[in-house]
């Protein structure tokens, strides 16, 4: 593993700016704004989706950028840059980090976890890699690959793991994973609140961090309405 304290990562909050193709902020342009806000509120590095995205961000901000690709593969549920396809589209970016799933599922093209981070690392040895996971066991297993983060990005999202949430019974799934793995761990996964995510970092991860709760304003203004409508439930929806 490399030194990931030198991206400046830990204690802080790092911000995730995603669109997808679906969504009313979809674009390159409105992610890499999307970042100059998070970087001017004091954020300390950016989570971003797509080559286009990154590459957009980069020029606009000077922090560390997470870059993933999210990508379908059929019915195959892993699609956090699933396979080398997404690395290498990564790789050109300038991003620093670049996250993927890192679950025992299998992969859409029979890959092995171990035998693409074995070809990630001779063929990009400067990039630090984040394992995305959303087990204990999983995570364990990340660390014995030599990840350089271990993020609970995907708790919740895995069969194993449905109906779960980060932050259920005072983060105890958060703590669990803390006192299991020696690599630093990354809160992110439904953190809502400031408060939340200052729970986190008490937990013990080494940073936080929070997408839709900043910058998805359709599902920010979802909770709003949802809190509203508990009110008058005939005003849901207008």
């Amino acid at each position: 593993m490399m030194d990931i304290d030198k991206l400046g990562l830990k204690g802080g909050l790092v911000v995730s700016c995603q669109a997808l193709e679906h969504e009313p902020l979809h674009s390159p342009y409105i992610m890499s704004r999307m970042a100059v806000a998070a970087a001017q509120g004091g954020a300390i590095g950016i989570r971003a989706n797509s080559a286009q995205d990154v590459k957009e961000i980069k020029t606009q901000v000077d922090l560390p950028v997470i870059g993933i690709v999210k990508r379908n593969y059929g019915t195959n549920p892993v699609f956090i840059t699933p396979t080398m396809r997404e690395i290498d589209e990564l790789a050109e970016t300038g991003a620093e980090i670049v996250a993927l799933d890192a679950t025992l599922r299998e992969r859409p093209d029979g890959k092995t976890l171990k035998e693409l981070v074995s070809d990630i690392r001779s063929k990009y040895p400067h990039l630090y890699l984040m394992a995305d996971i959303s087990t204990r066991e999983e995570a364990i297993y990340a660390e014995q690959l030599g990840f350089d983060l271990i993020s609970s990005t995907l708790v919740g999202y895995t069969e194993e793991t449905a109906g779960q949430k980060i932050y259920a019974q005072d983060f105890a799934i958060l703590k669990d994973i803390v006192s299991h793995v020696k690599t630093p761990v990354v809160a992110e996964g439904n953190v809502m609140t400031p408060e939340m995510a200052a729970a986190c970092l008490k937990a013990g991860v080494y940073c936080v961090v929070v997408g839709g709760a900043i910058t998805r304003p359709q599902q920010i203004t979802e909770r709003f309405v949802s809190e509203i409508s508990k009110l008058n439930p005939a005003t849901s929806g207008k």
